[in-house]
């Protein structure tokens, strides 16, 4: 234990040093804004005792005040601008005390074992990460909450910053995936943290440094108004005092925070210390099945316009999943017999649709509600409502783009036949042939054969294909309105109605963090023609769709995950070669002149 308490000792006195130097940086600052007041005081004293004169002096004294006027208004305008700018707050999930009791109770019986002050206030986050984050600020406080209440008569009714500990923001996988224990293991080195950042002197470093990132923020900002030339100028000014400020506490403020990180893991460690490292294990693990199972489950998902209600509870079964898969996960799904964590929560399906519809607001875009266009999606319906409506929308789209380069129709099954049965009955060749020319006359049929001939065929225009397919992709997705962070989301459980998390990131479009880059032309032509083959087979071989948990929408035949179609759609994509494939189709049984049931 002194070994531990000398630990923390000095980390905290690192901290302090790196937060003194701060705050001599503020001082520094301020006192060169005031060195020309402070010149022109003095010459002015000397001016009216005597002690100097002529015409000389008259002047340097009226160009120094001018001078010392200037920078007071300069440096009022930037103090100003950094003391109201409004500092960057996390887009989460409040989280009520009557919605989570024991979750606090939890928090605060590790706050007093560590002894250190209680978080003000618990939130969730859709991400695998938890962290303490300030939110004294006015413009953090949302004006339901009792801190927001808390007005100042002397100031006119406007909101002061109150006295508070931070919030602490929990990722919300952490509360499916984890068991009680594991998750009272990796909170408390965070829960730690509020020790250090009762210091006045590091209290005081950090709003510091969060205006002046505030303040850089707010000038990057456009101007609204007919005037916002002139009106941008200030900011510019403003803005560039900040960056100055801020790059010269770039390496004291990182160093603070190593140092607050430092002490509070060496507090943490008389808390379930052992326990901690296995629950390390779980953290890695949730991020990888919370990764995949964003970017490979609800992204098709947001895509379509429906929003998974129920992401957090999918990481489990993606993380079970894996386990099974895996050897390395092995043992990890035995954890599942104990008491998860969102056992914490009064209810749990109402914080996990509140986070989930916030991931998919941050990270696809998206209004706040829920509407005809956006809409909510169970697990038990995303293969209906989601693989086959996905599946069937991307062949729609790659058959208008056939028609609009002029690939020309393939006979369809029926077609053939009436041809076959025209030339029996007309007895001869010319018959046939006529009725053959009769068949592939009528508009296009929405058919396999086309888009694999198209493909394979001599002098195949894939890449024409692939341009006019991301064309498409890009007018759609241009036509789409673009949802801005406002209105009023559902909020959590127990705090129905608060404000929106995303209005202190602006009025910048959503999404805010995507999740993926822009795919090519030939990854958006392998996914469409994947997309018709899975049509063709659900048709004509009685495949059906599926989730597959790890890897999103699946194709399943007699109840099997066929995971092998995609080398075959590359070889027709990229070198036209039909082969593969065709043997795929054959050993499915799928038809390729069947017609396909389009969106």
């Amino acid at each position: 234990m002194s070994g531990t308490g000398t630990g923390e000792e000095l980390g905290v006195q690192a901290a302090r040093t790196r937060a003194l130097a701060l705050l001599r940086i503020r001082s520094r600052a301020t006192a060169a804004a005031l060195l020309p007041a402070a010149v022109a005081v003095v010459l002015l004293v000397a001016a009216a005792q005597g002690r100097i004169g002529g015409s000389g002096w008259d002047t340097a004294r009226w160009v120094v005040t001018a001078c010392a006027v200037v920078v007071l208004l300069g440096a009022a305008a930037v103090s100003v601008a950094i003391v109201r700018a409004r500092p960057a707050v996390s887009p989460t999930v409040p989280l009520t005390e009557q919605a989570a009791p024991d979750l606090y109770r939890l928090v605060r019986d590790l706050a007093d074992r560590l002894g250190v002050p209680a978080p003000s206030a618990i939130a969730l986050t859709p991400d695998c990460d938890s962290w303490l984050e300030d939110r004294t600020h006015p413009s953090a406080q949302p004006a339901g909450n009792a801190a927001g209440a808390r007005w100042s008569a002397a100031s006119g009714g406007r909101r002061r910053r109150v006295q508070a500990a931070p919030v602490l923001v929990i990722g919300s996988p952490f509360l499916w995936w984890m068991r009680v224990a594991e998750l009272r293991a990796v909170l408390a080195p965070v829960v730690a943290g509020t020790g250090p950042s009762a210091h006045p002197d590091i209290a005081a470093a950090r709003r510091f440094v969060r205006g002046l990132d505030g303040a850089v923020a707010d000038a990057a900002a456009p101007a609204p108004g007919p005037l916002a030339k002139l009106r941008r100028l200030p900011r510019v000014f403003v803005g560039w005092i900040a960056r100055l400020l801020l790059r010269s506490c770039r390496g004291h403020a990182a160093a603070m925070e190593r140092g607050v990180a430092a002490a509070a893991s060496e507090r943490a460690q008389a808390v379930d210390y052992g326990l901690r490292i296995a629950a390390q294990e779980q953290v890695g693990l949730a991020y990888a099945g919370w990764d995949r199972l964003l970017t490979r489950v609800a992204l098709p998902a947001w895509r379509m316009g429906r929003w998974p209600s129920r992401l957090d509870a999918g990481v489990v079964s993606a993380l079970t999943e894996l386990s099974r898969r895996d050897r390395l996960a092995e043992g990890f799904a035995s954890r599942l017999g104990e008491r998860p964590a969102c056992d914490l929560l009064e209810e749990p399906g109402a914080a996990d649709e509140a986070a989930s519809l916030l991931a998919a607001r941050l990270f696809h875009g998206g209004p706040a509600e829920a509407g005809p266009d956006w809409s909510p999606v169970d697990w038990q319906q995303y293969p209906d409502e989601v693989v086959d409506r996905k599946w069937r929308a991307e062949a729609a789209r790659l058959l208008r783009v056939l028609d609009a380069v002029g690939v020309p129709p393939a006979p369809t099954a029926e077609g053939l036949s009436e041809a076959s049965v025209g030339a029996t009955e007309a007895g001869s060749v010319g018959a046939a042939r006529a009725a053959r020319a009769r068949s592939a006359d009528p508009v296009a049929v929405p058919t396999l054969a086309r888009v694999v001939e198209h493909l394979a065929g001599p002098g195949g225009r894939g890449e024409e294909l692939a341009a006019g397919i991301s064309a498409a992709v890009a007018r759609e997705e241009a036509a789409a309105p673009q949802h801005l962070p406002t209105g009023s989301p559902p909020g959590a459980a127990g705090d129905p109605g608060g404000d929106d998390m995303l209005d202190f990131w602006g009025p910048a479009p959503l999404p805010l963090f995507p999740l993926q880059p822009p795919r090519t032309g030939t990854e958006l032509l392998a996914d469409h023609v994947a997309a018709m083959v899975c049509c063709a087979a659900v048709d004509t071989a009685g495949a059906t769709p599926g989730l597959d948990w790890l890897d999103g929408p699946a194709l399943l035949v007699d109840g099997e995950r066929r995971a092998d179609l995609g080398s075959p759609v590359l070889s027709l994509v990229e070198d036209g070669d039909a082969g593969p494939l065709r043997s795929w189709l054959a050993s499915v049984g799928v038809r390729t002149d069947k017609p396909v049931r389009l969106v």
